[in-house]
């Protein structure tokens, strides 16, 4: 009973080295994608002020492979992604939607917009992020990728850099297309 007593802390060192040695092959900016494989959730957002369309609704996503790109004027990595958005779009390799979130004041997203360039095809704005937590957003920016039945294959957390879109991105585009 006495050498029980001893290899109990040495049982219970190897079980807690199991978990920390499990825990460093997690990536803990890999977060999991809850509507991987599932429809884009309901919603209907109101034109960004200045803009003469009629918003962005999840209905507007049927019938092509696009973006949703939750953003906000107030976001530093947004703006670091934004040239490359510029630069799909002028390529017109595909619909690029955006959801502007949660901006304090009104005019700071269409301001943004207007003095760095307009990537979307479509904008609605979502002060009260209801459509940002629909969709399980964790920040800004956020990129999910939807196909023509509007159902959600990819999400990327983080600006979409070059790398990002030549690797992952374009690829499940194209593939997506083919089906």
């Amino acid at each position: 009973m006495r050498r029980l007593m001893y290899f109990l802390p040495l049982v219970g060192l190897l079980i807690l080295g199991g978990f920390f040695l499990k825990g460093f092959e997690l990536n803990p900016r890999e977060l999991p994608n809850m509507l991987q494989g599932k429809q884009v959730p309901d919603f209907d957002l109101k034109p960004i002020k200045g803009r003469d369309d009629k918003g962005f609704s999840s209905k507007d996503l049927q019938g092509d492979v696009s973006l949703v790109n939750i953003f906000g004027s107030w976001c530093v990595a947004c703006q670091v992604e934004h040239p490359f958005l510029m630069a799909v779009k002028e390529r017109n390799l595909v619909p690029i939607h955006g959801i502007d979130w949660r901006e304090q004041d009104p005019d700071a997203g269409p301001e943004w917009l207007r003095k760095s360039g307009d990537p979307y095809t479509l904008v609605g704005d979502d002060p009260l992020s209801k459509a940002a937590i629909a969709f399980g957003v964790t920040g800004a920016p956020e990129t999910f990728l939807v196909d023509a039945d509007t159902v959600v294959r990819y999400k990327h957390i983080g600006p979409i850099t070059p790398e990002v879109w030549k690797e992952t991105l374009w690829p499940l585009i194209q593939e997506l297309r083919k089906q």
